[in-house]
């Protein structure tokens, strides 16, 4: 097992690709705390979790508020006893909006959520880290914020700012043998996919569009790529943005 005895925090961890990682690390030894907005899709992995012989608790939080993101680091310890790894995922797409099209209060909750939910995060983990002798901290970013999405502006500056982040984060606290990197996925099929599809079924135009596989990415395959960053085969690896999007970027 790579993450054996480890404890995680994997917020959007009711739906998804938190999903998908919770279930991935408790099938890999980590103790998890699933944290949610939604109490009950943070529950519904739990009792995946569980039902499979694995560990894990279920804690609502809304990332963006300080006490919130605060109390789940500390339910964590508390149940737990420690704190090895952290995966700031959960976030919202926003409104698909031109520029100027995109009010204030739109803009903001996504970067309260995308951003600062991101900070909080890692802000209240890294003293539980640093007890520990190290840790991982992972976060979602996005291959918007490495090239332009059209209609994405909160959103893609919330994604560059959280790789951002995550290097100045790494080169802090490198000393403490605390790692962070983020993720950045193109494409993958998640119920914020859909949403933002808008219900709508995909075309096959779209799938050659948005990956060199003529085809989406499952939310599993960002759970792998987290594994990797939250295991002892990357303890080398820091200030990385790891883009998982099937060759979309590149194209």
């Amino acid at each position: 097992m790579r993450l054996k005895d480890k404890v995680a925090i994997i917020t959007g961890g009711g739906s998804g690709m938190g999903r998908a990682t919770s279930v991935l690390f408790a099938r890999e030894g980590a103790k998890v705390a699933v944290v949610d907005i939604n109490a009950a899709g943070a529950e519904d992995t739990v009792r995946r979790i569980t039902s499979a012989g694995g560990q894990a608790i279920a804690i609502r939080a809304d990332v963006s508020n300080s006490e919130d993101a605060s109390s789940m680091v500390s339910g964590a310890v508390a149940k737990f006893g420690g704190l090895d790894i952290i995966f700031n995922n959960a976030g919202i797409e926003g409104e698909g909006r031109f520029t100027a099209e995109v009010t204030e209060e739109q803009f903001d909750r996504v970067i309260a959520i995308n951003l600062r939910g991101v900070w909080l995060g890692i802000k209240y983990a890294l003293p539980e880290l640093i007890k520990r002798g190290g840790g991982s901290i992972i976060s979602t970013a996005s291959i918007a914020g490495i090239i332009a999405l059209r209609g994405s502006v909160a959103y893609s500056a919330a994604k560059a700012g959280v790789i951002g982040m995550t290097r100045v984060v790494a080169a802090e606290y490198g000393r403490y043998n605390i790692r962070a990197n983020c993720i950045c996925p193109g494409f993958i099929h998640t119920e914020m996919a859909d949403r933002i599809a808008g219900g709508r079924p995909y075309t096959e135009e779209q799938t050659h569009r948005l990956s060199l596989f003529h085809r989406f990415g499952e939310p599993e395959e960002i759970a792998q790529a987290a594994l990797f960053l939250a295991s002892d085969e990357s303890k080398f690896v820091t200030a990385q943005p790891l883009v998982v999007d099937g060759g979309w970027a590149s194209k």
